[in-house]
C-alpha cells in the first residue's frame, strides 16, 4: 500500500492509465476481430472495409503506447496480406 502522498498520487494515476489503456486495447481488438471474421466468412469487400477501419486503430494504439510500433506494423502487415490473399 502506498504511504507517501506522492506514492498515493502515483497509484491513482496508474489506475487511470490502466483503464484508458484497457479501453484502447479492447477497441483495437474489436476492429481486428471484425477483419478476421470477414476473412473467415470469405467476404473480400467486408474484409477490405474492416481492414481500412482497423489499420488506424492499430497504429493509434501503438502511438499511445498500448502496443509496440513493430507489433502494430506486423499486425497490419499480416491482416493486409490475408485480405490480399483472399482476393487472389
Amino acid at each position: 500500500m502506498a504511504n507517501t502522498p506522492s506514492a498515493k498520487k502515483a497509484a491513482r494515476k496508474i489506475a487511470r492509465r490502466t483503464d484508458v489503456n484497457k479501453n484502447r486495447r479492447s477497441r483495437m481488438r474489436t476492429y481486428v476481430r471484425k477483419v478476421e471474421e470477414a476473412l473467415a466468412a470469405g467476404n473480400k469487400a467486408a474484409a477490405g472495409a474492416a481492414l481500412k477501419d482497423a489499420e488506424p486503430e492499430i497504429m493509434r494504439a501503438a502511438q499511445k503506447g498500448v502496443l509496440h510500433k513493430s507489433t502494430a506494423s506486423r499486425k497490419v502487415s499480416r491482416l493486409t496480406q490475408a485480405v490480399a490473399k483472399l482476393g487472389a
